[in-house]
């Protein structure tokens, strides 16, 4: 491979993540506190479909109980910091802890069912731990929510404002994107495609089947639960109905608009996602005064089938072929024009 060609892919893996992350260092200086506290949602639910990501996406296993997992990090930090007066990265880790063994326990009989079987499963999963947040009203506050939630901290620096907040969910979001890259790129994620691709063919070449699905279960459900903890500490307020079945399919879906075949595709889904919903909140009224939340489920429930025929796949290709198309264009630019006073060395040299 010549040295342009080495530059050309350089420049499309990283070019883009530079980028991106400029614009996310910019941005917030630039907007409202309101769209500032979108973009907190957007990151949030970004680290929780980047999980869900790999394990459908990759491992080709559905869930649809996730929201239980972000519950669970949520109620684990209030009652740790809120209750018992902690540290919030006490919190953040009980959750986590919490979810491991939940997941794992969960994960173990679950994940030998397939396709519908599996996703009724999770749903069944997610609806019990909704009843415990319900009925535990000693702990939980039950239907009343649960108050007083203080702002995270972390070696004593406070993220007590928006902007604070901003940038410490979209750095765990990259850091997380970028962790979960690496994982797919490596033995794990090449075991977990070829699970995804056919349960016998990657028994039959000596892949645990059922130890890497449970893996990549408990690591979605880590994601969930750290995100679930953040929010908690940026809402100061939860009740269980903020953790429902409902808000799995709202998971589900970000993953099938941004792409579950791609580490990038939750993240694009859940840009797509917010912004839509909080676009579709301001524009419905107008035209439809007696219309309540129900349009929005109509109109992502379109949207999801026209995904599906349309675009299979997701946002995340096309996005990601328009990106390449716009660097090869520049790189191919360049390698015509030659670097600056090329034609006065060539001329030097006759």
């Amino acid at each position: 491979m010549n040295h342009s060609r080495v530059n050309d892919l350089y420049n499309r893996h990283y070019g883009g993540l530079f980028l991106f992350i400029v614009v996310l260092a910019i941005v917030p200086f630039f907007v409202n506190s309101f769209f500032l506290s979108v973009l907190i949602l957007v990151g949030l639910y970004a680290i929780v479909t980047t999980g869900l990501t790999m394990l459908m996406g990759y491992a080709g296993q559905i869930s649809l109980g996730h929201a239980a997992f972000y519950g669970v990090g949520a109620y684990a930090s209030a009652v740790m910091t809120g209750t018992h007066g902690m540290p919030g990265i006490v919190g953040v880790l009980v959750g986590v802890i919490l979810s491991i063994v939940i997941a794992v326990l969960i994960g173990i009989p679950t994940l030998k069912l397939k396709e519908n079987y599996l996703a009724l499963a999770t749903l069944g999963f997610g609806i019990i731990i909704f009843t415990f947040f319900k009925e535990l009203k000693e702990i939980t506050g039950g239907l009343n929510g649960f108050f007083g939630i203080p702002s995270f901290s972390l070696f004593g620096f406070s993220f007590d404002t928006d902007l604070k907040f901003y940038f410490l969910i979209w750095v765990l979001l990259i850091i997380g994107i970028l962790f979960s890259k690496n994982v797919i790129d490596s033995r794990v994620g090449r075991a977990l495609r070829s699970i995804h691709g056919s349960d016998i063919a990657a028994n039959s070449i000596g892949v645990n089947i059922q130890q890497y699905k449970l893996k990549v279960f408990v690591l979605s459900a880590v994601y969930a639960s750290v995100a679930g903890s953040l929010y908690a500490h940026y809402v100061t307020f939860i009740n269980p109905n903020l953790f429902t079945a409902m808000e799995s399919i709202n998971f589900l879906i970000m993953v099938v608009i941004g792409g579950s075949a791609n580490i990038w595709g939750g993240m694009i889904g859940a840009i797509v996602y917010v912004l839509l919903n909080e676009l579709l909140k301001d524009i419905v009224p107008v035209f439809f005064p007696n219309v309540g939340g129900e349009f929005q489920i109509v109109f992502f429930g379109v949207l999801l089938v026209a995904i599906l025929i349309y675009m299979p796949q997701g946002l995340a290709p096309t996005l990601g072929k328009l990106w390449g198309r716009l660097v090869g264009r520049k790189s191919k630019k360049q390698a015509v024009t030659g670097p600056p006073n090329a034609d006065a060395t060539v001329g030097g040299s006759k």
